[in-house]
Order: structure tokens, then sequence, then C-alpha cells
């Protein structure tokens, strides 16, 4: 699209330049008579226009042509230089964009980014998909997201009391009671210590 832009304003010109002269109108004089008026209109010529109607898109493509690459990894969006750790991002807002994609990013310090993808439509579905995927955080479209990808809430986790096991059976157990209260009462469970004092 940019070469065929280019292409058809590299055309223009040289038509205005090379015939110009042969289709100069006389604009100036349906104004006023002004010198200013003759100057400007005098070396109009209708090839100029096309050449400004095909700079203005050769213009945007290679402004989109040119934005930085946009990486997807497992901890990070990385647009050009940047890097925006996944669960920095608060909100991902599509717009009007299909293709090229444009997206903004808010991130939690209320920063907005501008993503602009300029591919074809599969990878721009595939690259919204994948900011969404990542975002685990964020709501999409103003959607939670475990709403948008209609998996069930969160389950609230409710602490448990740990089990109790039984490790001596009750019979023992009277009898580690026993031993525990001679412990509080005489200092020591050995009969022999208690005898050479």
């Amino acid at each position: 699209m940019a070469l065929l832009a280019a292409g058809g304003m590299g055309l223009s010109v040289w038509i205005a330049l090379r015939w110009g002269l042969g289709w100069q109108t006389n604009l100036g004089e349906w104004f006023h008579p002004g010198w200013w008026n003759r100057a400007m209109f005098d070396s109009f010529s209708p090839a100029w226009l096309a050449a400004v109607l095909f700079a203005v898109p050769l213009a945007v493509l290679l402004a989109l042509a040119f934005r930085p690459a946009i990486e997807i990894h497992e901890t990070h969006l990385k647009a050009g230089k940047r890097e925006i750790p996944w669960d920095q991002i608060g909100r991902v807002d599509r717009t009007g964009w299909q293709v090229p994609l444009a997206v903004y990013l808010t991130l939690e310090n209320h920063v907005r980014v501008l993503i602009v993808h300029a591919g074809d439509a599969t990878s721009c579905s595939t690259l919204l998909r994948y900011l969404r995927r990542h975002a685990r955080r964020a709501l999409l479209d103003g959607i939670p997201y475990r709403q948008f990808w209609g998996e069930p809430p969160a389950p609230e986790w409710k602490r448990l009391e740990p089990p109790r096991y039984q490790l001596v059976r009750p019979e023992e157990e009277e009898e580690v009671e026993r031993m525990f209260q001679r412990l509080k009462t005489v200092g020591h469970l050995d009969q022999r210590g208690s005898d050479e004092k």
C-alpha cells in the first residue's frame, strides 16, 4: 500500500511539473484580482492536489510500518524498548480499529499506553488474544478476566483446622499423662536419680 501511495504521489508530482503549465487555471481571476491571488493560483495544477492526496496515506502507512516491534514473553510485553510486566496491566481496552490493531493498555499507575500493530487480520486477532490471555489481573474491555473467558470465579479460601491424628492408644495416653504429671511435680522421670539424692 505504501509503495502504491508513493508511486501515485511521484506520478502526480511528475505530471504537475511536466505538464502543469498546460493545465494551469486562472482561479485568481475568480477571486479578488490582487497580485497575491495571481501568484498563488496561477501555478495551480490539479496534479498537485492528487500529489497531496497520495502523500497523506503514504505518511500514515510509513508511520505504521516503522512502529516498534511488539514481543510477547511469559513475564512481560515488550513494545520497542519498553517492557511492561503482565501483572502491572490493569485494563486492556480495544479501540474501533481491528486492522491495524489499536489497543489501550492502562497500567496500575494509571498510565495509558497505545499499542498499534500494523499487520494482517490474522496477526492482529492473534496479538489481541495473547494480550487478553496474559493480562490475568486486568479488566478486558471493562469485564473481569475470569468472567470474560467464562471461567468459574475463584474459590474463597477457608482456613481449615489441621487434622488431628491419633498417635497413641487410649491406655498409652493415660500412661503418658501420668508421666507428665510426675515430671511436673518431681522435675525428672528417672527414679534412680531421686534415690541417690
